[in-house]
């Protein structure tokens, strides 16, 4: 038997919801975030590092995809609200959806931003 998790309050929620999870609101009682992409390419591959990442985590959102966006909703079902899970979990996938590895010093170049051709997800500006 597991012991009960903590379920954050909206205030709680909200203070966490700076940094990282800037992008991040709640609403309905859901933890939220919508990525914009630039079409069926981009939106497939933030369903599937959605789905990886969550199946990994063993704890799994609703989605809701369109041609050129994805909608991620969270909630720990069990606790019927925002925990700990959640807040991980959002983190997790913001670090590997908004990441540009152009940016980093490394050997890993990233797509070509300025060619149409390559870009499947519409960045957020430069995080806080």
């Amino acid at each position: 038997m597991t012991q009960a998790e903590k379920v954050y309050t909206e205030a709680e929620i909200k203070e966490r919801l700076t940094g990282a999870l800037q992008h991040w609101y709640l609403e309905d009682g859901w933890l939220r975030r919508k990525y914009k992409t630039e079409g069926w390419k981009g939106t497939l591959m933030v369903v599937n590092t959605v789905g990886h990442l969550a199946e990994a985590a063993w704890h799994h959102p609703d989605l809701t995809v369109s041609y050129a966006f994805v909608i991620v909703k969270l909630i720990t079902h069990t606790a019927k609200g925002i925990t700990d899970k959640d807040l991980a979990l959002a983190t997790k996938i913001e670090d590997v959806v908004q990441w540009q590895p152009g940016k980093e010093d490394g050997p890993l170049e990233g797509t070509p931003a300025d060619d149409q051709r390559f870009r499947y997800i519409k960045y957020d500006a430069a995080k806080s």
